[in-house]
């Protein structure tokens, strides 16, 4: 696996994979503010044709818009994030989608879930996003038209785009044909 914008802290050891945040990185497209950021942290690997990834995780989420989970990308202006987003002072399952421009869903989170998982399904040109509370029971956040393209880059993302940094804590990641 390899970095787009490296953290301010990693390790991986047996398969629990912790990333820090640096301060005031994030990823979004034009929509609502008409700024362009791409500097969050992406820790990826290239995957071709149809697939399944999924991972439980925690984070610290404290500031506005901290967030942690799965990313799919293209290039700077076609990605898919999703995961658990902190906004209105509580969790948020959420997924944005960006295709030139980002749109951004969000589903609260009864509480603050110790744990999340997520589960993204790609099938052709739709992505589907689900997530679970007890890694047994998933529900559907989001499916979305994505891109055509064979390849992508599927991996880990964690941004901090108003705070000081987050800490994410990532387990049993995997990606499966």
């Amino acid at each position: 696996m390899q970095w787009l914008n490296e953290p301010a802290e990693f390790s991986d050891e047996g398969g629990r994979i912790t990333i820090r945040a640096k301060p005031r990185t994030d990823f979004w497209r034009v929509t609502h503010d008409g700024g362009v950021r791409d500097t969050g942290h992406f820790y990826y690997r290239a995957v071709s044709g149809n697939f399944s990834a999924s991972v439980r995780f925690s984070a610290g989420y404290r500031d506005l818009y901290d967030q942690a989970g799965i990313m799919l990308r293209v290039d700077e202006a076609h990605w898919v994030k999703c995961g658990v987003e902190f906004a209105n002072a509580q969790q948020n399952a959420s997924v944005v989608v960006t295709r030139g421009f980002s749109d951004w869903s969000i589903l609260p989170l009864a509480g603050s879930p110790p744990e999340f998982w997520l589960r993204v399904v790609r099938d052709g040109v739709t992505v589907e996003v689900s997530c679970s509370l007890d890694g047994a029971a998933y529900s559907l956040v989001r499916q979305a038209y994505f891109t055509e393209r064979p390849a992508l880059d599927v991996g880990l993302m964690v941004c901090s785009p108003i705070g000081d940094g987050v800490t994410a804590v990532f387990e049993d990641f995997t990606i499966t044909p």
